[in-house]
C-alpha cells in the first residue's frame, strides 16, 4: 500500500478524494491529522481507494514541483530562451546560472500530466513555506503549511488525467543550501506611502554616485513614471535589471529592494504585492549577471 510505504520513510499522510486532489471531506485539518499510524492508515485506505496527501510540514518535507505547460502557456520575457520549454528546464538554467549541478538524485515522483516531484529533507534551521513560480516559472514548491499529491495516487480532472509515479525510490536528499537561500523569504521594511516621487529621488541621490547608482536612479525613475496598468510589470522589469547588477556584486541588494519598494508604494502598489514582485525579479535578474561595459 502506498499511503503505508510514504508513513514508512516517516511521511505523515492524510486522505485526497478518490481521482481528485483536495482533502477528503472532513478533513480540513489535514496538517493536524496526517500520520504514519501504520494501524490508521491500513484502516482509512481499506474503506475506498483514496488518494494520497502528504503533509509536507509535519513530514519535514520540501518539495519542488516541476510543471509542464498548459496548452498556449508561454514562457514569460525573463525565461523566454531555447530549451526552456518546461519546469525542469528552468531549474536547469537556475543551477547553471548558479555554478550548481542538477539536484536530481533524490526521491522522485512523476506526476500526471509529466511533470516531476522532487522531494528534499527540510532545513531544521529555516521555516520554508510554500511558494509559487518565486524560483521561477512552472515551479512552485511545497513546504510547511503546504502538501502533494503522493505517489500511487490518480487523478482524473479536466485539465489531467493520470498516476503519480515513483522514478526515483532513494531517499529524499537535504534540500542544497543554495536554494534554500533562494527559498528564503526576506522581510523588507514597509515605509509609508506618504513618501512623493521627488522625495524618493531625492533620497537616492544622497547616496547615488557613479555608473551603478545612476542605474539604480534610472531604473527608480521607471517605476515612478509609469501609468497605472503597467506599474507592476515596470517594477517586475526593474528588478530583473538590479539583480543582474546585485549578483555581480555592484549593487547592494538590500538598497536595491528596498529603493525600489519606496518607489512603488509612491506610486501606489499595494506593499505585499510589490514586495512580491521585486524579490521574483531580483532573482531572475540574478542568473544573468551584468556587469560595467
Amino acid at each position: 500500500m502506498y499511503a503505508l510505504a510514504a508513513a514508512s520513510r516517516g511521511w505523515h499522510v492524510f486522505p485526497l478524494t478518490p481521482g481528485g486532489k483536495r482533502p477528503l471531506k472532513g478533513f480540513t485539518n489535514w496538517e493536524q491529522v496526517a500520520t504514519t499510524d501504520p494501524e490508521l492508515i491500513h484502516r482509512c485506505w481499506s474503506a475506498a481507494p483514496y488518494n494520497i496527501g502528504i503533509a509536507c510540514g509535519p513530514s519535514r518535507l520540501v518539495v519542488l514541483d516541476l510543471d509542464k505547460p498548459k496548452t498556449d502557456d508561454r514562457p514569460p520575457p525573463r525565461w523566454d530562451q531555447p530549451g526552456v520549454n518546461e519546469g525542469a528546464d528552468v531549474l536547469a538554467l537556475i543551477c547553471g546560472g548558479a555554478g550548481q549541478p542538477l539536484p536530481f538524485d533524490t526521491f522522485t515522483v512523476r506526476t500526471r500530466r509529466g511533470g516531476t516531484h522532487l522531494y528534499f529533507t527540510a532545513p531544521a534551521e529555516l521555516p520554508l513555506g510554500n511558494t509559487a513560480g518565486r524560483l521561477g516559472w512552472l515551479i512552485d514548491t511545497r513546504a510547511q503549511g503546504g502538501y502533494v499529491v503522493g505517489p500511487g495516487s490518480f487523478v482524473d480532472l479536466l485539465d489531467g488525467v493520470g498516476s503519480y509515479d515513483v522514478i526515483n525510490e532513494g531517499p529524499a536528499a537535504p534540500l542544497p543550501a543554495w536554494l534554500a537561500a533562494l527559498m528564503t523569504p526576506r522581510e523588507p521594511r514597509e515605509v509609508g506611502t506618504s513618501m512623493s516621487a521627488r522625495e524618493v529621488l531625492a533620497k537616492l541621490s544622497r547616496r547615488s554616485t557613479g555608473y551603478v547608482y545612476a542605474a539604480l536612479r534610472g531604473e527608480v525613475q521607471r517605476v515612478l513614471e509609469a501609468v497605472p496598468g503597467v506599474r507592476n510589470h515596470t517594477l517586475n522589469a526593474a528588478a530583473f535589471a538590479l539583480g543582474q547588477l546585485v549578483a555581480s556584486r555592484l549593487l547592494p541588494s538590500d538598497l536595491a529592494e528596498q529603493a525600489l519598494l519606496n518607489a512603488a508604494q509612491a506610486v501606489g502598489l499595494p506593499f505585499r504585492e510589490a514586495a512580491t514582485t521585486i524579490r521574483s525579479g531580483l532573482t531572475a535578474g540574478a542568473l544573468q549577471p551584468r556587469g560595467i561595459a
